[in-house]
């Protein structure tokens, strides 16, 4: 149960980072109130989570999820690179992060 929680409070982290590219674009406070719940609902999750996985471990995935989540969603929905290097990078990360969910 506290993996999957882990896995929504990430979810939850990059809907926030979308949210606040959102706003940063278009200055719409329906995005300010999409930022403010996801990250919130986030960090609920993430704190919830905690309460049964060493908190080093948590952060990392909790990281990492948001990171590679927001990297995805910008090449997606915003045009960003989808250099070789970048998704190698990514790649990486995706990697380091399923490599903690197995050895915790």
């Amino acid at each position: 149960m506290a993996w999957i929680l882990l896995i929504i409070a990430g979810i939850f982290e990059m809907l926030g980072i979308t949210s606040l590219n959102a706003y940063v674009q278009a200055r719409k406070n329906s995005a300010i109130v999409g930022l403010i719940s996801f990250f919130s609902l986030s960090f609920l999750a993430l704190s919830i989570a905690m309460n049964y996985l060493p908190m080093s471990t948590a952060y990392a995935v909790w990281t990492g999820i948001g990171a590679v989540g927001g990297a995805v969603l910008g090449m997606i929905f915003y045009k960003e690179s989808t250099d070789v290097k970048r998704i190698i990078c990514i790649a990486i990360i995706l990697g380091s992060t399923v490599g903690l969910k197995l050895l915790s």
